[in-house]
């Protein structure tokens, strides 16, 4: 067990973040197991949460997911920064609610705010969450059925005010594998049939943060989070807090049963999916970065970890009846790193093109 007030090397700190992100080696649980266990995943793009429980979950079947997306035990809303999170039920009614205060935020940057000058808010959210609750909606529908009332504003604020202040989620068939569609709306509470928790402490969520992605600083759980006023809840907390330093002697703050792995610890090659948390949860990123960030040249690209590091970027492309993984690193690989990714990767293909006949990788080193 690490002692309390050790100094962290980024070694420690990358394999306690890749054994708590299940990146060490694939576990036997369900998808709502690991969506609790991660406090949610990002999913800004629908497919992504598909590709990170399939490098996490021993024997990944897609419609586990797809399924609980449709039986409503999990769903797609705005929660951590604002953005789109697939979390379990549960936790859109628990986790809502204390990021509310992410979205005030927001909303006081937006755009739209100032289009909307002089509008009651309230009145405007109290009729779009008699429509949205009523049958989902797009941002388009919802915003030309609001204009009737409001003709002299702009459709387009008038329905983006409720993504800030109602607890939206998407509704199937969005997010569900081998199926598209367009992003529709309704409320929390009308698609689960359930209250939203009525204590939006932020306590919970921080205990949970440092199990999943500690030890960690605070400006790291701000950088996942967007919370504020963070430094009183980890004063309330600390009792129950283990405390470390990093090699900089910037204190780490860690849950109680935080999860250490051997820096020994082999750690395989992944595959992961654009906008994973795990490399959007650190004010300081070098612990899954390294000492030098790789820059990803479109947000479609997803990350190649090699040693638990990041190495690349991958992404599939079709053409006819081949599937085909472009590969790009930022440094040599050895030719036994080489054939592991080259063994993940195929396995990714058949995973992701299942309906292709031939698989093929392409290797090229970043300039």
């Amino acid at each position: 067990m690490t002692a309390p007030g050790t100094v962290l090397s980024r070694r420690q700190l990358n394999r306690a973040l890749l054994g708590r992100q299940l990146l060490l080696e694939r576990v036997a649980l369900t998808p709502g197991d690991v969506l609790d266990r991660l406090v949610g995943m990002q999913a800004q793009t629908p497919i992504s949460p598909y590709v990170a429980l399939w490098s996490r979950i021993e024997s990944f079947e897609p419609r586990d997911l797809a399924d609980m997306l449709l039986d409503r035990r999990a769903v797609r809303l705005g929660l951590m920064r604002g953005t789109i999170h697939l979390v379990t039920a549960r936790d859109a009614i628990d986790l809502r609610p204390v990021m509310q205060a992410v979205h005030d935020r927001s909303w006081q940057s937006s755009p739209f705010r100032r289009a909307l000058d002089g509008l009651d808010l309230a009145e405007l959210l109290q009729v779009s969450r008699a429509l949205l609750d009523e049958h989902p909606m797009t941002a388009s529908e919802l915003g030309k059925r609001l204009a009737h009332d409001w003709p002299d504003r702009d459709p387009a604020a008038l329905a983006y005010v409720s993504r800030f202040f109602l607890p939206l989620v998407q509704v199937p068939p969005r997010g569900v594998w081998g199926r598209t569609g367009t992003a529709r709306h309704t409320t929390a509470e009308a698609w689960l049939g359930l209250p939203l928790a009525g204590d939006p402490s932020p306590d919970a969520v921080v205990l949970r943060y440092l199990a999943a992605f500690g030890p960690a600083t605070i400006a790291d759980i701000r950088t996942w989070s967007w919370l504020t006023g963070l430094r009183e809840v980890v004063d309330r907390l600390r009792p129950r807090l283990r405390t470390f330093r990093d090699e900089q002697g910037r204190e780490l703050l860690d849950a109680p049963d935080g999860l250490f792995a051997d820096v020994d610890s082999p750690a395989p090659p992944r595959f992961l999916p654009d906008y994973d948390n795990v490399f959007l949860s650190h004010a300081d990123r070098s612990r899954i970065h390294g000492e030098v960030s790789f820059p990803w040249e479109t947000p479609s690209l997803g990350a190649l970890l090699v040693d638990g590091f990041v190495n690349g970027t991958w992404r599939i492309t079709r053409a006819k009846d081949a599937a085909i993984l472009d590969i790009k690193t930022r440094t040599s690989l050895t030719p036994g790193d080489e054939a592991a990714v080259t063994g993940e990767g195929r396995r990714m293909l058949s995973f992701m093109a299942p309906t292709a006949t031939t698989y093929d990788l392409h290797f090229a080193r970043a300039s």
